[in-house]
């Protein structure tokens, strides 16, 4: 079985990511804390996941800098998982992976829960790439470009 690279040696930037948040209940639990929820008992009670899982994925999230505990908004003695500057900014990536599901999980007539925007009450547009010059871009308009190595 293939050793797996180390995050500090991994060039591709989607590799890197994934190692940090790429697992089910790491997204899930950003989902959560984007949705409003801080607690970890109200964040292990709407995943139904295993105490240990959501410990450890909470842990990595804080180690990361995605998220951060704070003490309770009420003033309780609990604490509360809030998101970071570098959390707020995977917003994004959220909305793309919402946008995406929408599109293309659901059936004819189901309902997905959908993003508002709160000025308009309208669901956000769909979130496309787009150059310089602000047209769109899609696949075939793109192309990734390795670093060379040292040997190369």
């Amino acid at each position: 079985m293939p050793r797996h690279t180390s995050i500090n040696e991994e060039t591709c930037p989607i590799a890197r990511s994934l190692d940090v948040i790429g697992d089910r209940w790491s997204l899930l639990i950003l989902r959560d804390v984007f949705d409003g929820i801080h607690r970890f008992s109200d964040i292990q009670r709407n995943l139904g996941v295993a105490r240990s899982i959501l410990s450890r994925r909470l842990s990595d999230l804080v180690e990361h800098d995605i998220l951060a505990t704070q003490a309770a908004s009420d003033g309780t003695t609990y604490q509360e998982y809030v998101l970071t500057a570098k959390g707020e900014s995977f917003f994004p990536v959220m909305v793309g992976l919402q946008q995406w599901g929408e599109r293309h999980l659901f059936a004819r007539g189901e309902r997905p829960s959908r993003l508002i925007d709160k000025a308009t009450g309208k669901p956000l547009p769909f979130m496309s790439p787009q150059g310089d010059d602000g047209r769109e871009l899609s696949l075939k308009d793109t192309e990734v470009r390795k670093p060379r190595t040292l040997n190369g």
